[in-house]
């Protein structure tokens, strides 16, 4: 299927103009190409200003630096050794890399070889979708033949055998689910399905790096629901997520979210496919790697305690936004929504959001100054005092009374010490 990229910001950019002509005066015109998910996106209409500029060439990396060199343009050695060379031109990054075709892998890595064949760089790809090429003015070039079609039609199939594929790289079975999250419509690839469900074992041989970063993104995406039940189908979730036991609070996040237009949360919706227990999402985050926050924001999600209910008045609400911060009270909200199937408390739901988003409490109306003014010796009495004073603000519910502050300071202090 011949194709042309509709007209894109992108493409003229001054810093994509300014790399492709660089390498242009090195190799020839034809010596370059867009690849990938920018060729992809802008045939669907989905490119968007931080697109991922991906850039193939005939060009070894040693002659890519050269050329970026030569026209003035930063050249960063990324990764030389599989053919990779970063340009950054006017402070853009672009991913220059040269032709490739596989010589040895192991399902976690490839050790490649240079080649000026197009055919034999596309063949190495995981999925006809993201093998497509186009030019710098935006002629759209498809050696597998069935890419741009693919890419229209939302269909997910992988370059020649799904196996021979999955066995290069074991973490293509979470792209293809990841992929038909985010592209796929219809009935999935019923070859790809198969051997996803044939080679899932090989997932255990991946650094949990790459799958945490793999599966947050599928998560991400609009509505990943149907991938993530393909994904149960085929016990690829099982093997990555063996703690999940239930989708029907996830699948009802992700609903909520798209009727209220909230912004899509690829940590939550992993929160809500896991069960209400500390200590085994403490072990998923510790499993997946994620960083300190992600797990602390994981583990807090689940947390039982101070418990949440839909009829909460607005002062419970203001004492429980306090006492987990409005991040954690908003994260705990919108789990608890989706753990009620009850559409006639959606109103109520809604609204403990909306006091999150608008109430924020009033300065503590003591300081650590006038507590010792007060009598309270320098050291830990000061913080027990304090505590103290807390304590009765928020029974009052964030008085911005000063005077009735002082008073019960006052009288916390002659109790504790006098």
């Amino acid at each position: 299927m011949s194709a042309r990229l509709p007209a894109n910001a992108w493409i003229a950019s001054a810093p994509v103009v300014e790399t492709m002509a660089a390498l242009a005066a090195a190799g020839g015109e034809d010596c370059a190409r867009f690849v990938g998910g920018c060729v992809r996106d802008t045939l669907l209409g989905r490119a968007g200003p931080d697109l991922d500029i991906d850039i193939a060439t005939t060009l070894p990396p040693d002659q890519v630096i050269a050329a970026l060199e030569a026209a003035g343009i930063k050249a960063v050695p990324t990764g030389v050794e599989h053919g990779t060379v970063t340009a950054v031109a006017q402070g853009r990054p672009l991913e220059i890399t040269t032709l490739r075709r596989d010589v040895e892998t192991d399902g976690r890595r490839a050790v490649v070889a240079f080649t000026t064949d197009w055919a034999e760089d596309a063949a190495r790809r995981d999925f006809r979708l993201n093998a497509l090429y186009a030019d710098i003015s935006g002629q759209v070039f498809d050696p597998t033949g069935e890419g741009v079609s693919d890419a229209k039609a939302g269909r997910i199939v992988f370059v020649g055998d799904p196996s021979t594929r999955i066995r290069e790289d074991n973490l293509r079975i979470l792209r293809f689910f990841r992929f038909y999250a985010g592209y796929g419509r219809g009935e999935a690839d019923a070859a790809g399905l198969a051997a996803c469900a044939a080679l899932k074992a090989g997932l255990s041989t991946l650094s949990a790096e790459r799958i945490a970063k793999e599966l947050l993104k599928l998560l991400a995406y609009e509505d990943p629901r149907a991938a993530v039940r393909l994904m149960a189908a085929t016990g690829v979730l099982s093997v990555l997520l063996p703690e999940v036991q239930g989708f029907e609070r996830f699948e009802r996040l992700v609903a909520i979210e798209t009727e209220q237009l909230f912004t899509r949360d690829a940590l939550l919706r992993l929160a809500a496919l896991l069960p209400n227990d500390q200590e085994a999402v403490r072990a998923v985050a510790t499993r997946l790697r994620l960083s300190n926050a992600e797990r602390d924001r994981l583990v807090a999600s689940v947390s039982g305690e101070p418990r949440l209910v839909s009829w909460a008045s607005p002062r419970e609400l203001r004492r429980t936004i306090y006492a987990l911060g409005a991040h954690t009270f908003r994260d705990r909200v919108q789990l608890a929504w989706a753990a009620d199937p009850r559409t006639a408390t959606a109103t109520q739901w809604r609204m403990m959001l909306a006091v999150a988003e608008t109430w924020s409490p009033p300065p503590f109306p003591v300081t650590g100054e006038e507590i010792k003014a007060a009598g309270a010796p320098e050291g830990p009495l000061v913080g027990r005092i304090r505590k103290e004073i807390e304590s009765w603000w928020v029974d009052t519910d964030f008085t911005d009374d000063k005077l009735a502050a002082i008073e019960r300071l006052k009288a916390v202090v002659q109790g504790l010490i006098y």
